[in-house]
């Protein structure tokens, strides 16, 4: 069974009220839009967090922390960690990138994606198929990861 996290209107927001990172108005890319059966990124936004020892701790809301460990599909941004223009290992992000050197959201608008197929790389938006962790202690501060990657194509 698929999680979306839809089906609640309080995560419908929009992307620059949602959190996940900032779509720069002047950007030639559309800002994403919501599609049945992907999960939204109001959602996964929807992350608070505390200091504890130093360090910033992800508080996942309820609806959050149900997605761990469960099948779901979410649409982003390609941002290549590997060189080469076919990728097995990258961020998806909820906006666009406007800098080759910048990241475009913090760690509630980004997911660290492994696939099983490497995936080429594109400007547009891509949505893609795995397990989903929801992680609270991650060493490299990223709150979501995805295994077992697949592209879904349109």
């Amino acid at each position: 069974m698929l999680a979306t996290g839809l089906g609640t209107s309080a995560w419908a927001q929009s992307p620059a009220a949602s959190g996940a990172g900032y779509h720069d108005p002047r950007s030639p890319i559309k800002p994403l839009q919501e599609r049945a059966g992907v999960l939204a990124w109001g959602l996964l936004s929807s992350v608070s967090n505390k200091v504890e020892k130093n360090k910033l701790v992800p508080i996942f809301p309820a609806q959050v922390q149900a997605l761990d460990k469960k099948k779901v599909r979410v649409q982003g941004f390609m941002m290549p960690l590997e060189p080469g223009d076919k990728q097995q290992h990258f961020l998806l992000s909820a906006v666009p990138t406007s800098c080759a050197f910048c990241l475009p959201a913090g760690p509630e608008g980004l997911i660290e994606v492994r696939s099983k197929q490497p995936v080429r790389y594109s400007l547009e938006p891509i949505v893609m198929e795995g397990q989903l962790a929801v992680l609270s202690d991650d060493p490299y501060g990223m709150y979501y990861r995805l295994a077992d990657g697949q592209e879904i194509k349109p």
